[in-house]
């Protein structure tokens, strides 16, 4: 199991045991909020989080459950997603966090770990990340990662 530990929190590969906690994530409103705010029901958690698991079961970069030191529970995701853009395959470093986790650091401290991990243990040469214009916390995550502004598209 892959694992990404930081100052304050480990990053480590979601396992089919996650899925109460991934499902009680995506049934947060807030943390659902970027994604049409309704949340998800648990089926549909458990097929994003089987997706997640056959990315990890092939050995290929995907997402991170987010546990803090302090209190040993899924607060959140942060990894790669594969998005198309342009007609191009990119990966995506995304993240979110449950609300009662926002303005802590979290986010950034977990974003930073995963950008260390592709560009020094995966050597990936390019990542993104895809932000919603409203999202401006994300938008600050991102910068604080050093990404900027490339392009605005309707995704």
């Amino acid at each position: 199991m892959r694992s990404l530990p930081t100052k304050r929190l480990l990053l480590r590969d979601f396992a089919q045991s996650d899925l109460n906690d991934f499902a009680h994530l995506w049934m947060n409103k807030g943390f659902a909020r970027i994604s049409g705010g309704n949340g998800l029901s648990r089926k549909q958690s458990a097929t994003l989080l089987e997706r997640i698991l056959a990315r990890t079961r092939s050995d290929l970069p995907s997402q991170f459950a987010i546990i803090p030191r302090e209190n040993p529970c899924v607060i959140g995701f942060c990894g790669f997603f594969l998005q198309n853009v342009d007609d191009l395959d990119e990966l995506e470093i995304a993240y979110r966090l449950h609300p009662a986790h926002w303005g802590q650091g979290f986010a950034t401290e977990a974003a930073q770990a995963v950008r260390d991990y592709a560009f020094g243990e995966l050597k990936i040469p390019r990542v993104i990340s895809l932000i919603h214009p409203a999202n401006t916390a994300s938008r600050r995550v991102a910068e604080k990662n050093g990404m900027t502004l490339k392009k605005e598209i309707t995704f």
